[in-house]
């Protein structure tokens, strides 16, 4: 791919998504946290750039020292090295043109789950990273490589080569935890490494728009997480584990009560993928829809106050093949209720293509399990210049009609900041050099079928049926 040609083509077509996978809310839902300063709380992701606890262990019998004694040597300091060219005074800035190398650090945690030292991380723990260095309990360091990474679940597994077994933490189903369960948090809070603190699971399938576009489903708790427990793990009282801690929302930077954790279950499916496919294989229903909620119940006529509302069906996909309808509710899958759309895609994003999940779904006032083959979500990445893109497959026909189109694919999202201040959103490309894009496949085609130097035009269509050219060089 031409360097220019390829940044101006990746700007544009960042955040292409379909209209036939599971993306829209009928209502954004937010976690919403009432302080008496009445200010936004921020979501912080808990890499390391007092501890507070509230239960009353006098009160107690439970004993956490079995699960902390299995995990401790289990859960690994991580650190990660890059490089800036920005000068760090004014001096260094006439000295040496504007430029001077310095190495930077961040840290958080890791989790050993197999003997042989695969390590499974968050993914903005080592985003960016040109070395990692991996610290044991026993205070022995390894370099680390970066086996493969899923940056949408912020999800990432590493290795270290080491000729002693380790010890490492066994995966438990986090399906089965269940909310007021007692849970352990270790990992290296401020770089105190070596660090259990313990709480409940607050919340399940916790959904935060603070991720933007990275549709998640979280496991919440209150066991206290601090910058630096990024990556560590979250294990229930037998020492398994069941989740990866990843986030907080705090006013303040440090743990106010409130943490997030990856539930096991998607995350294994991440790492097993990864290391089956070298990339994330991600199945889908084929639908657009969203929560069930009072407007929802009116505007609908839904019986119901809880579930996913089917918006529409892809033409292609296997909900549509199983025979759910526009107007169906979710209720269940592999009987597992769904009051959500998190628990929806949560579950979902624990599967693979051509898995089949046993569907409930009301239909009116009859209820009936439909079995449902999940199909691949096509996705294309980009990353040239710095300027991340994601490409997926086109919308569906009934999307395309509005457009008086039969092919193209829709613009959802601009994440390039040169680009955001185009409105580009509900966009459709429609034609790259007058040839008709119906896929991404073709899109990746045209664009690295291109030479050095040449123009390349892209064709824009909004929903009034208007069609613009616009002609960049290379």
């Amino acid at each position: 791919m031409k360097r220019f040609l390829s940044l101006l083509i990746v700007a544009i077509l960042a955040g292409i998504v379909t209209l036939g996978a599971y993306t829209m809310f009928l209502e954004p839902e937010a976690v919403v946290i009432t302080e008496s300063s009445n200010s936004k709380p921020n979501l912080i992701p808990t890499n390391y750039t007092t501890t507070n606890t509230n239960a009353n262990w006098a009160s107690t019998n439970i004993d956490f020292t079995v699960a902390a004694e299995k995990t401790v040597n289990a859960v690994v300091h991580v650190k990660q090295y890059g490089i800036t060219r920005n000068p760090r005074n004014l001096m260094e800035f006439f000295r040496n043109g504007g430029e001077q190398e310095r190495r930077i650090q961040g840290a958080g945690s890791g989790v050993i789950i197999t003997e042989d030292g695969y390590i499974v991380t968050n993914n903005h723990v080592i985003d960016g990273a040109s070395d990692l260095e991996v610290t044991l309990n026993n205070n022995k360091s390894y370099k680390a490589e970066v086996i493969g990474t899923a940056p949408k679940s912020d999800i990432a597994l590493i290795k270290i080569d080491t000729d002693e077994k380790l010890s490492y933490i066994p995966f438990g189903d986090s399906n089965s935890a269940k909310i007021g369960e007692w849970v352990l948090a270790v990992g290296n809070p401020f770089n105190l490494t070596s660090t259990v603190t313990a709480g409940i699971i607050s919340a399940k399938s916790r959904d935060l728009n603070e991720f933007d576009d990275k549709t998640q489903s979280f496991i919440q708790t209150d066991a206290a997480i601090n910058p630096g427990n990024s990556g560590g793990a979250l294990v229930n009282t037998r020492g398994e584990l069941i989740g990866i801690n990843t986030a907080i929302t705090s006013q303040t930077g440090s743990y106010v009560g409130y943490a997030f954790a990856v539930p096991s279950n998607n995350a294994k499916k991440i790492i097993d993928d990864i290391i089956e496919f070298g990339d994330v294989q991600r199945g889908i229903l084929g639908i657009r829809g969203g929560s069930i909620n009072a407007k929802a119940m009116e505007e609908y006529d839904i019986p119901v106050s809880q579930g996913v509302y089917v918006a529409s069906v892809s033409d292609d996909g296997g909900a549509k093949k199983a025979g759910l309808k526009k107007g169906d509710v979710i209720k269940e899958i592999d009987g597992l209720p769904v009051k959500k759309f998190s628990d929806l895609t949560g579950y979902v994003n624990s599967k693979r293509p051509n898995d089949v999940i046993n569907v409930r779904v009301l239909r009116g006032s009859k209820e009936f399990v439909l079995p449902v083959t999940l199909s691949k979500y096509e996705i294309q990445n980009y990353n040239i210049n710095d300027v991340g893109v994601e490409v997926m497959n086109p919308p569906s026909k009934e999307y395309l009609k509005k457009f008086n189109l039969d092919h193209g694919v829709v613009i959802s999202k601009a994440l390039s900041s040169r680009m955001k201040r185009y409105n580009l959103e509900g966009l459709i490309i429609s034609e790259i050099d007058g040839k008709k894009v119906k896929n991404v496949l073709e899109v990746k085609e045209i664009i690295e079928s291109k030479y050095p130097d040449e123009d390349i035009t892209i064709s824009l269509v909004d929903q009034s049926g208007n069609k613009k050219e616009f002609v960049f060089q290379n």
